[in-house]
Formats: C-alpha cells, structure tokens, sequence
C-alpha cells in the first residue's frame, strides 16, 4: 500500500491538533507511548492471550478501527522524524501465532523509540502488517477504516475531544 496519502493526512490532522491544543513541547515519547497504548487495546479486543476466558473477540470492526489508532500514531511517529518519504508499506512474512505478533511489535516500537531510524521504523510497519494479515484485514480495509477514523478526530476536536 502506498503511505503518501495517509502521511499527507496525517500531518494535517497533527497540525490542527497541536495548532488547536497550543502544543509547543516535543511529542515524540507521548505519542510512542500513545502508540503502546493503542496496541495494548488491540490485543485486548482480539482477546489472543486471554487463554482463561471463553468470550471471544470483539467484532471485526471494533478490532479494525482499535488497528486504525495505532496506524495514526505510527504515521506521526514517522513525521515527527522526518520519515515519511516511506513511500510504501513495507511487508515481511513473520512467524508466530497473535500474541507473539503483539508481542514483537511492542518490541519494535519501543526499539524506535530510543533509536528512531528509518530502519526500526519500518521494522514497526512490517510488524503491524504482519498483524494485519493475521486479523485478515485487506490494504483497502485499512486505508477505508484510516480514513474514516481521521474524519472522526477531525469532529473530536471540533467537539472538545
């Protein structure tokens, strides 16, 4: 998939946030924070690791848009760093099951985070692709959910979000 859209975006909607919230500090490590969090919801919607429970996950469009959080914050992790000329989503085939896949992933952002290269960068896309595939969501279903959630910030904002 190609990111030049989403990356364009993306820092409209990271220019109106800090334009409209005032912010003048250095985001970088809150929003890698954001980004832990959002994956942290993401498991908790597939349940993958809730071996002790009998409820299954949540509805593939609840998972879908929890997924959509996190593709905001890398997106604007990469434009912090001046990293998007990632002109397409880099794909890797990873093995292992759900948990493990969060499990890398976590550890691919927070490697970004203290070296943020190009390199550990597009180690995290490769990850979340890799969690893609497993959830069975399409490049398209990405870029529709991306681009509906991004409206829905934008009336967040408006609204005192």
């Amino acid at each position: 998939m190609n990111l030049h859209k989403l990356f364009t975006m993306q820092r409209a909607l990271d220019q109106y946030i800090q334009s409209n919230k005032q912010v003048k500090e250095d985001v970088f490590i809150k929003k890698g924070l954001a980004l832990i969090v959002e994956l942290a919801e993401l498991a908790n919607e597939t349940r993958c690791f809730k071996f002790w429970s009998e409820k299954g996950p949540s509805e593939r469009s609840v998972i879908l848009e929890e997924y959509v959080d996190s593709i905001h914050f890398i997106l604007s992790l990469g434009i912090e760093k001046e990293l998007e000329d990632l002109e397409e989503w880099p794909l890797e085939d990873i093995e292992g099951d759900l948990t493990a896949l969060f499990i890398g992933t976590n550890k691919s952002i927070l490697t970004f985070l203290e070296e943020p290269t190009k390199i550990h960068y597009e180690k995290v896309w490769i990850m979340y692709g890799a969690i893609a595939g497993k959830l069975g969501f399409s490049s398209a279903d990405v870029l529709q959910a991306y681009i509906a959630k991004n409206e829905m910030n934008y009336e967040r904002q408006k609204n005192g979000y």
